[in-house]
C-alpha cells in the first residue's frame, strides 16, 4: 500500500476516541502528503483504494433501506479536509449509486447496485450542469423525449442536449443523466459508449486540478424505457437535489476547516516583531471570526441532513446551508491566504489550493443563489 494509501485511510478509520490531538496530526500529515504527492501517483492511488475500503467509508451509510445523511456529511466533510478533487474523484460513484439506492426501481436497484458493492472501485457519474448562464436544475435544455413502441419491445426515450462539469465522464461504465420529461427533470441511466453520447475533452478549470471533469454531447442518443430513474412513475428530484445539497455543503465545511486550522497553526508559529502573529488583534480576531463561520456552516449542514433523515420537507434547510457554506468557504479560504501573507501565495502551502478549490462551491450544482 502506498503512503498516500496509508494516510488518509489512517485519517478516515480513525477512532475519535483514541484522542483529538492524534487525529489532528493524522490529519495534518495527511494534508502535508497530499500536497507533495505527483498527480499521477494519485490517480493509480485513488483507483486502487476502494480495495482498503475507501470509498465505503467515505460513501453512503444505508439505514433499513435509506442513507442516513448524518452519517454522509460527517465523512464527507472529513474526507474534504485533505483535498476536494481526491474526495469528489473517490465519491463520484454515489452521484449514480445513491439516486438509484433512494428512487430506483427493485429492478434497477438489483441490477445497479451491486456493481458498487464490489471490492474493485467502479467508475461512474452524473450528469446535471449546462453550459449556459440562465442553467436551472428544474428547468433543463436537455430533453427526454419518450418514443411510442409496441408493448413487447418497451419503448426508448430519446436525450438531446449538452452536459458539463461531468466527472470523470470519459472513465465511467454509467452514467445518470438528468434532462426534462414534459417539464419535470428526470434521471436516465446511460451505459458508455451508447450512440449518441459524445464525450469532448478534458476541461481546465480554476481548481480541482486532480479531478477530470468533461463537456458531452447527447445528439439524438437513445436509452430503453427501463433505464429511467423510478420506472414509468420517475423520481422526485428535488428531494435527491437536497442531498446533494447537504453533501456539497459539508465539503465545503471540510475545505474552510482545514483552510481555518492550517493558518492559525502558522499563526502561532510565524513570529514577528518578537511575538507570534497570532497575538496581534488583527490575526486573532480574523481566526476567531474564520472558527465562527466553520462552525455555524456546519450546524447548519446537520439540522438539514437531520430534517433530511426524519423524512421531513427540507428544502430551505438545505438551500440555506449550501448557500451559507459556499460564501463561508471563500470567505474562510481568503483569510486563511491573508494571514499567511506572501506565503500563503505559493504553493509551498496549501491554502492557495483550497481558495481555488473553495471558489467553485458556488457553481458545483450550477447556482450562485438560490
Amino acid at each position: 500500500m502506498s503512503e498516500t494509501r496509508l494516510a488518509i485511510l489512517a485519517v478516515l478509520r480513525h477512532d475519535p476516541l483514541h484522542g483529538y490531538e492524534i487525529k489532528k496530526t493524522l490529519e495534518r500529515e495527511c494534508i502535508d502528503l497530499c500536497s507533495s504527492i505527483p498527480l499521477a501517483t494519485l490517480y493509480n492511488d485513488l483507483n486502487n483504494m476502494n480495495q482498503e475500503g475507501l470509498v465505503k467509508k467515505a460513501g453512503i451509510k444505508v439505514e433499513s433501506g435509506r442513507a442516513r445523511s448524518v452519517y454522509g456529511i460527517t465523512e464527507r466533510g472529513r474526507f474534504a479536509l485533505g483535498d476536494l478533487s481526491i474526495a469528489m474523484h473517490a465519491m463520484a460513484p454515489g452521484l449514480i449509486a445513491f439516486p438509484i439506492l433512494e428512487a430506483g426501481t427493485d429492478e434497477q436497484k438489483a441490477e445497479y447496485l451491486p456493481l458498487f458493492c464490489d471490492l474493485e472501485f467502479k467508475p461512474a457519474t452524473a450528469a446535471l450542469i449546462e453550459p449556459r448562464y440562465d442553467f436551472d436544475p428544474n428547468e433543463l435544455a436537455t430533453t427526454a423525449t419518450p418514443l411510442p413502441a409496441p408493448p413487447a419491445s418497451g419503448g426508448e426515450y430519446v436525450l438531446n442536449g449538452q452536459k458539463c462539469y461531468v466527472p470523470l465522464a470519459a472513465e465511467s461504465d454509467l452514467l445518470l443523466i438528468w434532462a426534462a420529461e414534459d417539464g419535470a427533470t428526470q434521471g436516465f441511466i446511460v451505459p458508455q459508449g451508447t450512440p449518441g453520447l459524445e464525450i469532448g475533452e478534458r476541461e481546465k478549470n480554476m481548481g480541482l486540478k486532480a479531478l477530470a471533469t468533461y463537456e458531452l454531447v447527447l445528439n439524438d442518443c437513445r436509452v430503453p424505457q427501463a433505464n429511467k430513474l423510478g420506472g414509468q412513475a420517475g423520481c422526485d428530484f428535488g428531494r435527491i437535489l437536497n442531498y446533494s445539497r447537504v453533501a456539497l455543503a459539508a465539503m465545503a465545511v471540510g475545505v474552510a476547516n482545514a483552510a481555518y486550522e492550517y493558518a492559525l497553526e502558522y499563526a502561532k508559529e510565524r513570529h514577528a516583531f518578537g511575538e507570534p502573529i497570532a497575538s496581534r488583534q488583527a490575526i486573532a480576531f480574523m481566526l476567531a471570526e474564520m472558527a465562527m463561520e466553520v462552525d455555524a456552516a456546519r450546524l447548519m449542514a446537520w439540522e438539514a441532513a437531520w430534517k433530511l433523515d426524519r423524512g421531513d420537507e427540507a428544502t430551505k434547510e438545505c438551500c440555506l446551508a449550501k448557500t451559507y457554506a459556499d460564501d463561508m468557504a471563500l470567505t474562510v479560504t481568503d483569510r486563511a491566504v491573508q494571514v499567511l501573507g506572501g506565503h500563503g501565495y505559493i504553493r509551498d502551502h496549501p491554502v492557495e489550493m483550497w481558495l481555488r478549490n473553495g471558489r467553485g462551491f458556488a457553481t458545483f450544482d450550477g447556482m450562485a443563489m438560490v
